[in-house]
């Protein structure tokens, strides 16, 4: 199953992409094994439209365009927050489930359009907390390899 995080804006070379790369990376590695492959980052550029819903709705039409087929996860600070290995459980579920791709999309500035949210298969949330966009894509992209750890019994994680 690909793996795809998707995100609204360009984040700027430095510490903070060289370390989504990295957790995406160790993902691709671990994840192999378990049929958890193409673990990837797309970013697609801001629209320039002069209102946020306007914003919005460019937004999505393009992220529609750009991402695989199969699961849909929008990231929203009023999402379902889940824990590390109810993450894993839902990553094995939805590959044993034969879905081909899993998309997980961080909006723009403005945040992502209602009916994207509303056609998600899941909407998550790490929580209740506005986050920068830059951290959202850290911390996604270690849950993604910590998720490939807890699948394939790593000491990685170290939960109850």
């Amino acid at each position: 199953m690909r793996i795809t995080l998707a995100a609204i804006g360009r984040m700027k070379s430095g510490p903070e992409r060289e370390l989504v790369a990295r957790y995406l990376d160790r993902a691709t590695a671990s994840g192999k094994p378990l049929a958890l492959t193409h673990f990837d980052a797309i970013e697609l550029p801001e629209s320039r439209a002069g209102s946020a819903p306007a914003r919005k709705i460019e937004e999505a039409k393009a992220l529609r365009g750009a991402l695989p087929s199969g699961v849909l996860v929008s990231l929203d600070e009023r999402g379902k927050g889940i824990g590390s290995e109810a993450f894993a459980a839902l990553l094995l579920r939805w590959r044993d489930e034969g879905r081909p791709a899993a998309s997980f999309v961080i909006g723009g500035a403005d945040g992502l359009d209602p009916e994207f949210t509303r056609s998600s298969d899941l909407v998550l949330s790490f929580s209740p907390m506005v986050w920068p966009h830059q951290l959202v894509r850290i911390m996604l992209a270690e849950q993604l390899y910590r998720a490939t750890t807890i699948l394939s019994g790593h000491p990685y994680h170290r939960g109850d």
